[in-house]
């Protein structure tokens, strides 16, 4: 492995995070570039590597991992996945860049971390809501004071579903649209207000639409309690209706400020024969429709990637580690440990055992 030059990366998965992972790359190539591609699904990984123009494929990640050239691997694969996978790249001597949630279990996230302390490497933690561009001004306003004393800050996700059929099967993710993108709320509320400590955690969910396919919940509600006052609210939902709904508010005693990520440079369209692509998860492009122009750049993901390479290289501070998915490891057991119990979980909350978050929703609390 070298140190100086563009990092190399490889990218473990094939689907749509993994496209997303290559394509941000691309945009800001200065830093890094991919280099090859590792997917065990029959055809995925050369499919791959021809669209992006990758020079190497592989069907097996550990063939990869092998590959002395790449010294950073992203991590695009079902959640059950995550822990194996950073191990095995850690004592390959690759960097890490793993995908939201972390993992699975809270065993999991400190053998991480642990694993990847004791190897030198570096644990990032993909959350790009730290690098969206709409999200960013709007910290840095909140910092130099623009709102007083913030008291409520809300970040709220819902579409009709996710891109994958993994992310259905309870056992392949851990759980439904919680775990899936309450992820995203959970760490974006914590570093909004500075990464204060969580009080308790109070959490509502359901499954409304989806069960037919998943026992897995669909529509979620949860509340945050920080320690200084200051309320998170986290609404995330697979049973919407009509497109994807991505916003953030912002609530002081001095002001407030509204971040909507599909408007303010989306083009109101309406087309009575449709066209290609208009924004990710929107059902149809027939009838009124909201394309949005620059779509990785304005949710944060080039400028992430960018970020992780300059921390391979020495060049920046993380602004996302494993500590970050750790600690959203823990929120999400709570969240799920309370709407099982059906009222506020006071933390630290740490139960041993835990096969899987959503286990604590589906057994009622059994955490107790």
């Amino acid at each position: 492995m070298t140190n100086k030059g563009r990092v190399k990366v490889g990218i473990i998965g094939s689907g749509f995070e993994a496209d997303i992972h290559a394509e941000s790359f691309r945009i800001m190539p200065d830093e890094a570039e991919v280099v090859a591609v590792a997917s065990p699904t029959p055809g995925n990984a050369q499919q791959f590597a021809q669209k992006h123009k990758l020079p190497r494929f592989y069907t097996d990640y550990r063939q990869m991992l092998a590959d002395p050239e790449i010294e950073m691997v992203t991590i695009a694969a079902p959640n059950t996945l995550h822990a194996q996978m950073t191990i095995d790249a850690a004592k390959a001597g690759k960097h890490i860049v793993c995908e939201k949630p972390l993992c699975v279990t809270l065993e999991e996230a400190d053998l991480m971390i642990d694993t990847c302390r004791r190897q030198g490497v570096l644990l990032l933690y993909a959350e790009e809501l730290y690098f969206t561009p709409k999200y960013v001004k709007a910290k840095r306003m909140a910092d130099e004071g623009a709102f007083g004393k913030i008291y409520m800050v809300k970040q709220t996700e819902k579409h009709f579903g996710p891109h994958g059929d993994w992310f259905w099967d309870v056992t392949r993710s851990g759980g439904g649209v919680f775990m899936d993108m309450g992820c995203h709320g959970i760490a974006f509320c914590w570093w909004f207000l500075g990464r204060p400590k969580v009080k308790s955690v109070l959490c509502h969910m359901g499954t409304y639409v989806h069960g037919d396919k998943t026992r897995g919940e669909d529509d979620c509600h949860c509340i945050i309690d920080f320690e200084g006052g200051a309320k998170g609210v986290v609404e995330d939902s697979w049973a919407r209706r009509g497109g994807m709904e991505d916003r953030i508010e912002v609530y002081g005693e001095g002001g407030v400020t509204f971040a909507d990520l599909h408007m303010g440079n989306a083009l109101p369209t309406y087309s009575e024969y449709g066209y290609g692509y208009a924004v990710e998860k929107a059902p149809s492009t027939k009838g009124w429709s909201w394309p949005v122009f620059e779509e990785l750049w304005n949710y944060g993901f080039p400028q992430e990637m960018h970020h992780f390479a300059r921390c391979v290289r020495g060049k920046d501070s993380p602004q996302a580690t494993g500590e970050d998915g750790r600690f959203v490891q823990e929120v999400l057991y709570a969240g799920y440990e309370s709407a099982g119990r059906g009222g506020v979980v006071h933390m630290p909350f740490r139960p041993q055992g835990v096969q899987r978050p959503i286990d604590l929703w589906l057994n009622r609390g059994s955490a107790r």
